[in-house]
């Protein structure tokens, strides 16, 4: 995105032009996102088909093992992601649509989604754990072979995706940040032409037709020219304009969400 200042002065042959020039590579960018998350799908599809060889050679001890989870925070937390998916979409559809506040309010509610999952698996952990159920516990190592296997893999998976969610909270706070902050609106520039402009009477500074300033009489004492223009989004400040790296945050934490559809009937639902 380029945003031109032409100045067309009156009574010159010359015109200076500057222009501020903006690279957003909104393909190239959502390319990367699509190869980090195939990434992300090899490394937890290691782990379900782990899950599924250990399973299939014991499983009446993984039936019994999951009947030691809490089947209610496991489905309060589907919903709670279900929920984040929902809000996650309508904030990039909000933002799309240059609704600015809307659509952080939304965003915000994903992260307060996020929150809440994190909270109750927080709540779920600690009652496994004073309860003596964790790696290498001795109450664990009473268990049969596939018991112990079974919560070695629930820890070591649930554990990796609520690290995933953790992550993909801190960015969409990030991103919530961006959202919020005004852009700044002024340049300050040195015209290559300078000495060309001198004793010029008028100076119109103009933005696709429309004027935007009008200077007074150039002289010899001047050595810069401020111009106030309203700046585009930048890398620095999403809107409509520049709203990739929003989309492609939505993009991990709906991979986020799919793995927990997965892993929830997987550990909870199995009995």
């Amino acid at each position: 995105m380029d945003t031109r200042v032409t100045m067309d002065i009156d009574g010159s042959p010359g015109t200076a032009e500057v222009v501020f020039h903006e690279h957003h590579d909104y393909t190239g960018g959502k390319i990367g996102m699509w190869l980090f998350l195939f990434t992300e799908l090899l490394l937890f599809g290691g782990m379900f088909i782990l899950y599924a060889v250990y399973r299939s050679k014991h499983p009446q001890e993984f039936h019994q093992a999951a009947m030691e989870l809490n089947t209610l925070l496991g489905t309060i937390n589907t919903i709670v992601l279900l929920t984040s998916s929902l809000t996650m979409a309508l904030s990039i559809a909000l933002l799309q649509r240059g609704k600015k506040w809307p659509s952080l309010g939304f965003l915000s509610l994903t992260i307060l989604c996020a929150l809440a999952f994190l909270v109750n698996k927080y709540l779920e952990w600690s009652a496994k754990i004073h309860h003596g159920i964790y790696p290498d516990s001795q109450e664990l190592l009473n268990f049969d072979k596939g018991e112990v296997l079974f919560f070695g893999l629930y820890y070591s998976m649930t554990g990796l995706h609520g690290l995933h969610v953790l992550v993909g909270g801190i960015i969409l706070s990030v991103m919530a940040y961006f959202i919020a902050k005004k852009p700044k609106s002024r340049f300050h520039f040195v015209p290559d032409r300078l000495k060309d402009l001198q004793g010029s009477k008028l100076i119109l500074a103009s933005q696709e037709g429309k004027e935007l300033w009008r200077g007074a009489t150039i002289d010899e004492s001047v050595d810069q020219i401020s111009i106030i223009v309203k700046k585009p989004a930048t890398e620095k400040y999403l809107d409509r304009r520049n709203i990739g790296k929003l989309e492609n945050s939505g993009l991990y934490w709906h991979l986020v969400d799919v793995i927990w559809i997965f892993l929830f009937p997987l550990f909870y639902l199995i009995t």
